[in-house]
């Protein structure tokens, strides 16, 4: 049996004034698909369904589903580092409440997308070396530079220890991408199959609160 035509089905290329507004649908439908199925891949024919957008389109605006994660990845991580890069140039705020702040925005991020690390690291895993390197450049060299500013100002404020930013990277993006992809583990241990709002705060403040008491330096 055949599928029903959607939308542009007779044509690849949309007409005037609809092309942002149907490149953004396919990327927030394959986001959603993501999420609900805490997977990090998506099949076209469902995005064509959910989407009502032609699967063809993927093709037009990304070149391939490999081009659309990417394109996904792009549009996500942007948030984290937009965020991590204000607060490094943000004046009149101390450096502790500054990476509170920064490790409550990630937090957020992984909550709203919480497929973002293992995309990140698929699509590293995956590219060739000039876009595994591309990727890395845009998103990971710049946190690790921003985590050496935020953390080297406050240990020379003698708020914070002797860190290794490089670590610190590790240690935040691990604890939000293992509990934001864990559903099966609060499913089976928990018996709750749900990542609610309640739930996110109270992960949020526990993870600033874990993380800080590492990092403040003690007082004598």
């Amino acid at each position: 049996m055949s599928e029903p035509a959607a939308p542009f089905a007779s044509s690849t290329v949309p007409l005037p004034g609809e092309a942002a507004g149907a490149r953004a649908l396919l990327l927030e439908t394959a986001s959603a698909i993501m999420r609900e199925g805490d997977q990090v891949d998506i099949s076209l024919s469902e995005l064509s369904l959910r989407s009502g957008l032609n699967s063809a389109l993927v093709k037009y605006y990304f070149g391939n589903k490999a081009g659309l994660l990417t394109a996904l990845l792009d549009r996500d991580m942007e948030a984290i580092v937009k965020t991590v890069d204000a607060l490094v140039e943000k004046g009149g705020m101390d450096p502790e409440a500054k990476l509170r702040l920064h490790i409550s925005k990630v937090v957020d991020t992984y909550y709203a997308f919480p497929y973002l690390n293992r995309l990140l690291m698929r699509l590293v895993r995956e590219s060739d070396d000039a876009e595994a390197k591309r990727i890395a450049a845009r998103y990971l060299t710049p946190l690790y530079h921003a985590y050496d500013l935020l953390i080297g100002e406050g240990m020379r404020a003698g708020v914070f220890r002797q860190i290794d930013p490089q670590l610190f990277y590790f240690t935040l993006t691990g604890a939000c991408d293992r509990f934001f992809s864990a559903r099966l583990v609060l499913r089976h241990c928990f018996d709750q199959d749900t990542l609610t709002d309640e739930l996110r705060d109270r992960y949020r403040e526990h993870t600033i609160d874990i993380i800080m008491a590492g990092i403040l330096a003690r007082k004598p």
